[in-house]
């Protein structure tokens, strides 16, 4: 599998592409941390009621528990203030609800604050890359030897603008035919420059006809 190109410029473009992809990955991680941090924030009210809630409810047990031992009248005496102790009961399970309520929102609202940009970005970059991977790794099992160029030249032929096919020859296709080794080898160029791929070595034969 081939991952990265042959050509100095482009790889070192995928390799900037590369860790900007990671640093953008880590800087909407860390927002996604702030948000969710500054959204628990709002949790303090009910943190409030449930101390205010469980303040009340063991006040008003311990002085229930207190008048409960005066004689003949205790037990009646004691029943408000246990009750009082149920809406202590009451206002602490009301600031637990909220608690609970605004960790689930804090949860929610970091993981799609950093996901989003994460996913769209990681999509397209990791698209990019998967096509460039299968591109290049195809094509770099036809370019063994500089007899494979013509494969690469008449792709150059089907796939390139005509303003750079033109450059090279006023007549591709009959030189391609004709097996000129150097329109086959500069349309070759134009096919593997695009996939990332240094061309095979000359061949002393071909090397040869060119000197």
């Amino acid at each position: 599998m081939k991952l990265y190109a042959d050509l100095p410029v482009r790889r070192t473009a995928q390799i900037v592409a590369d860790t900007l992809v990671l640093l953008w990955v880590a800087l909407w991680a860390w927002v996604g941390r702030l948000v969710h941090d500054a959204t628990q924030r709002l949790a303090e009210p009910g943190r409030t009621l449930q101390g205010a809630g469980s303040g009340f409810r063991n006040q008003m047990g311990e002085a229930g528990r207190a008048v409960s031992d005066v004689p003949l009248v205790g037990d009646r005496l004691s029943e408000p203030f246990q009750r009082a102790g149920g809406a202590g009961t009451t206002i602490e399970q009301a600031g637990t609800d909220l608690v609970d309520a605004v960790n689930h929102l804090a949860t929610l609202l970091g993981w799609v604050t950093a996901l989003v940009p994460i996913v769209l970005v990681v999509l397209v970059w990791g698209l990019l890359r998967l096509r460039f991977t299968r591109r290049a790794t195809a094509a770099q099992r036809y370019i063994d030897s500089s007899a494979d160029l013509d494969l690469f030249a008449l792709r150059a032929m089907a796939h390139q603008p005509m303003h750079r096919i033109a450059r090279i020859s006023d007549d591709p296709s009959g030189a391609w035919r004709a097996r000129d080794p150097e329109v086959v080898r500069a349309l070759a160029l134009l096919e593997l420059r695009d996939s990332g791929l240094r061309p095979p070595a000359l061949s002393p034969r071909v090397a040869g006809s060119g000197a």
